[in-house]
């Protein structure tokens, strides 16, 4: 068992029990819904310059009387849509704003100071409350800039850095804000936001719990079992009714009859907080086509990488995006460590029934690990890719950073590891540290663009398959790039290109956010692990 904290996990008392009914959401503020032809010809008119702006904005009153008004005047002459907007709705103010950065100070000094900045507090009263904001009963961290809300597999790599700040506290506030929505829509949505429900992100609640339960009491592990298997349920949806070839929402079965996930969204619609961006694209696509574009666009908004080649079959068009016909690799690396942690947590908690449901959850891990090192490694390359599950095929010709996520989680083998290590060091490095791909599409998770969380994962990742070296020599070229551009702008940026060292990082549908979670997050761990090269490295499992 790959769990490092497991034999120190004791019994727990104050679990949380009980399962309730599907939770509703027609009370819940949804611009687009509610708002009709009046969201779209807003987003449309482009009188905002971020899509995100609008579907963020606070109606001043009940969003039906704002429709009837609207359609009431639209067709008046003079009609100010742009006058209309600031008169019924209250725009959202950049967070931070106000908030100096001092270059004399050290990277590690302003990130610290940056927790309070980027901390949010559960409102005072939420009865009668219109905002597509989705109350939390606790504090939590948000991202900075434009992401004005948590994001789900952000948070993992900003509570490295709050746990290396002393901040567990708020780690654990965090986790209960992902247990409650858990309980209230049965899976994190992408972000507490009514236009983020109907996705997740990648799956990282298991190592959270890991992370906190490793830096606090290990026993605290147990008070998320609930959520774990919850969230793993609405992952595996519909599994168990798939014959082999078929695929349901997140779930697939391979021709040979096993199981692998995918990306999914249950929507096909263009995305309210990126709405023009989408509409605009999904005009250039033929009728029949539109509702699977739009479904493959919200899929890969889902995986966090959005967007990147990985998910196109021509690299300069996003008409051509096919992530909803991927089984990612570090998808189902990530499930197989949710199935290994429910498994540890029910075999510990030895109550009736646990030690079935360890051993169902213990098997799908080993099944899943087995099925994920089969399909997804290619012996010949030495190296992980995602699969095509309808036909079984790799996706050879996009190799992509996501080949270190197996390595972090330690599901590779001896040999399989030093193969993907060697190859990320041959062909990944650059001077601030992993590429995110090869492949310069003007996509944001794409050359010359590099991103915490994979820096954080590859670099943990090959330190795991015996090259410190090489994790040391990634370490410092990443924190070098962070050091520098905080030096130079005041700002931890949300991604850097680490090709070119003196540009800023670009690509995607908005400019480069600061702020920056889970960059400050990873920052603070490496620029620790590499003040105390004797303590062993900071791991999830």
């Amino acid at each position: 068992m790959r769990l490092v904290f497991a034999t120190a996990l004791v019994l727990a008392t104050g679990c949380r029990s009980g399962v309730r009914a599907p939770s509703q959401t027609a009370h819940i503020y949804d611009p687009a819904r509610d708002l009709g032809a009046l969201f779209s010809a807003v987003q449309l008119a482009g009188i905002l310059q971020d899509s995100k702006t609008f579907a963020d904005a606070r109606p001043l009153l009940p969003p039906a009387a704002i429709v009837a008004a609207f359609e009431r005047s639209r067709g008046n002459a003079g009609f100010d849509l742009h006058a209309f907007v600031a008169q019924h709705f209250d725009l959202p103010a950049e967070y931070a704003t106000g908030h100096r950065t001092d270059t004399t100070r050290p990277m590690e000094e302003h990130i610290r100071a940056l927790w309070p900045v980027l901390t949010r507090s559960p409102p005072p009263d939420t009865s009668g409350a219109r905002t597509s904001l989705i109350p939390l009963p606790h504090r939590y961290v948000v991202p900075g800039g434009r992401f004005r809300e948590i994001y789900y597999w952000d948070s993992y790599f900003t509570m490295l850095g709050l746990i290396e700040s002393g901040r567990t506290d708020l780690v654990g506030s965090m986790l209960d804000d992902f247990a409650s929505l858990i309980e209230r829509f049965d899976h994190i949505p992408n972000g507490n936001r009514s236009y983020y429900i109907s996705r997740s992100q990648p799956p990282f609640l298991a190592a959270m719990v890991a992370l906190y339960a490793g830096a606090t009491d290990t026993a605290h592990a147990l008070r998320y079992l609930g959520a774990l298997e919850r969230e793993h349920a609405f992952w595996m949806d519909g599994a168990e009714r798939l014959a082999p070839g078929e695929v349901y929402r997140r779930v697939v079965r391979l021709k040979d009859g096993t199981v692998l996930n995918r990306y999914w969204d249950d929507l096909a619609e263009p995305r309210p907080e990126a709405y023009c961006h989408d509409a605009e694209l999904g005009a250039r696509v033929s009728d029949r086509q539109r509702a699977a574009f739009y479904r493959n666009v919200r899929a890969t908004a889902e995986s966090g990488w959005d967007f990147s080649s990985r998910w196109l079959r021509d690299p300069t068009d996003l008409r051509t995006l096919e992530t909803t016909d991927l089984a990612p690799v570090d998808l189902n690396a990530l499930l197989e460590y949710e199935e290994q942690l429910i498994a540890a947590l029910r075999s510990f908690r030895g109550r009736p029934g646990d030690a079935e449901a360890a051993r169902r959850f213990a098997i799908a891990a080993a099944t899943r690990r087995r099925v994920l090192l089969a399909a997804a490694y290619d012996s010949a390359a030495g190296f992980f890719y995602d699969v095509r599950w309808e036909t079984g095929a790799r996706v050879t010709d996009r190799p992509t950073l996501a080949a270190a996520v197996p390595l972090f989680f330690g599901l590779a083998t001896p040999e399989q590891g030093r193969a993907v290590a060697a190859r990320l060091e041959r062909e990944f490095l650059r001077p601030g540290g992993f590429v995110t791909t090869l492949v310069n599409s003007a996509q944001q998770w794409d050359a010359p663009n590099g991103w915490a969380p994979l820096e954080w994962m590859a670099i943990q990742g090959v330190r795991r398959y015996g090259r410190a070296d090489l994790a040391d020599r990634v370490r410092g070229r990443w924190l070098a790039l962070n050091r520098r551009t905080y030096s130079a702008t005041g700002r931890m940026m949300e991604k850097y290109d680490v090709v070119d060292l003196t540009r800023l990082a670009g690509g995607g549908e908005y400019p480069a956010q600061d702020g920056f979670g889970w960059t400050n997050g990873v920052a603070l761990a490496l620029a620790a692990e590499a003040a105390a090269p004797l303590r062993a490295p900071r791991t999830i499992n």
